[in-house]
């Protein structure tokens, strides 16, 4: 069994109403220095925060205040980003269904460039850009046909996968382009998929971009940019042994494996692996249950407040704050009126009685953005730990 964590700030935990999800800004700040750190030691290397993974306006405030960019999949994320302070020139617009009214904000708000999925949406775009008077930086998603090694939900490189332009449309849609009189192209962007911790994955992208960037040249084609979108996962097994990832590790594989072109820029779209291990979801137990088989530990969070154990069989670590017992088993269940309103299967823990605090770790990515108000619950808060 891990050894309890003392750093939270029981006292002040128990002061305040459960569940919760609890911000350990200067872990945050301590991850954002290292990202930065690790990505200027390449000049063109320039990182934008995948907003969808935390959109908590004092996390995204932090963010923006270390200097990255954004990368948006929504128009309620552009705004988001711009009112927590993202310069407008660094935020990227992705996203397989962008609605005019998006697209139309984001022109107005003068964003660096959309990731264009589709060839009937770089049609819109042109036209909503006509419309206005002004010409659109589009980078295309290109479906590299490289599988992550990651739950099959969040693997989104492949041809059966919604996103994207085939590998075998690329040439046609950037001449397309060069007819189209209101947009401009500028890169090429990629994403693979979330939670890879297998860097030979990041490599193999690097080898497929190097063909298409080949093939593009010899048709003459230029690409100022190349976008190899996020992915790189945490450690969900033990958050306070590796609290933060190997940023330089995972910058050295595009630097070593990218044939890039005097002056070409390479950006990147991180997200879990900026936020996700400064966050906890913070519950109180609410019964011990005794089973006929097993037993019940039921706290009053649900897969309203985290979704990622139902949707995807999430694994989390989860330690009892304020348990001295010896480690018993239990199923760690939720209130929510589902069978699928699991934590965590015979996981041993910290004996646990009514009132114990429990912390799911590893929670501040897709954890609070996600949540939902299914039997009427209200919203988890996402508290700093500067703010308890």
């Amino acid at each position: 069994m891990k050894t309890m964590n003392t750093s939270f700030p029981i006292d002040k935990l128990r002061a305040t109403r459960t569940p919760f999800y609890f911000y350990d800004s200067g872990l945050l700040r301590r991850t954002l220095k290292e990202v930065s750190a690790a990505a200027a030691a390449y000049k063109d290397f320039i990182v934008h925060y995948a907003v969808k993974a935390n959109a908590n306006p004092k996390v995204l405030r932090i963010v923006s205040e270390a200097g990255l960019g954004a990368d948006c999949v929504s128009g309620g994320e552009i705004e988001a980003a711009l009112q927590s302070g993202f310069n407008p020139t660094s935020i990227v617009f992705a996203g397989v269904g962008k609605a005019d009214w998006e697209i139309n904000a984001a022109l107005d708000t003068g964003i660096f460039c959309f990731n264009v999925e589709s060839v009937p949406e770089l049609e819109i775009i042109n036209q909503l850009a006509e419309a206005r008077g002004m010409t659109a930086s589009v980078c295309f998603r290109i479906n590299p046909e490289v599988g992550a090694h990651t739950h099959a939900n969040i693997t989104t490189g492949l041809a059966e996968n919604k996103f994207g332009i085939a590998m075998s449309d690329m040439v046609p849609i950037i001449e397309e382009t060069s007819r189209l009189k209101n947009v401009k192209f500028i890169g090429l962007h990629f994403h693979i998929g979330s939670q890879i911790l297998d860097m030979d994955d990041f490599r193999l992208l690097c080898l497929r971009i190097n063909e298409l960037q080949e093939a593009l040249s010899a048709r003459h084609i230029e690409v100022e940019n190349i976008n190899v979108g996020g992915g790189l996962g945490i450690d969900y097994d033990d958050p306070d042994k590796n609290p933060i990832p190997n940023f330089k590790s995972y910058f050295k594989v595009f630097a070593e494996g990218l044939r890039l072109k005097p002056d070409q820029k390479v950006h990147f779209e991180l997200g879990r692996s900026i936020v996700g291990q400064m966050g906890s979801l913070i519950t109180k137990v609410l019964y011990v249950k005794q089973g006929v088989n097993k037993q019940f530990c039921i706290v009053d969070a649900g897969m309203t407040d985290l979704i990622r154990p139902a949707l995807y069989h999430a694994h989390h670590y989860i330690e009892n704050l304020t348990g001295h017992g010896e480690p018993v088993a239990y199923d760690i269940v939720g209130p929510i009126c589902e069978s699928s309103d699991v934590f965590a299967k015979d996981t041993k823990i910290a004996q646990c009685k009514r009132g114990d605090l429990l912390a799911i770790r590893s929670a501040g990515a897709y954890g609070e953005i996600m949540a939902s108000q299914y039997n009427c619950r209200p919203l988890p808060k996402g508290l700093l730990s500067q703010e308890l």
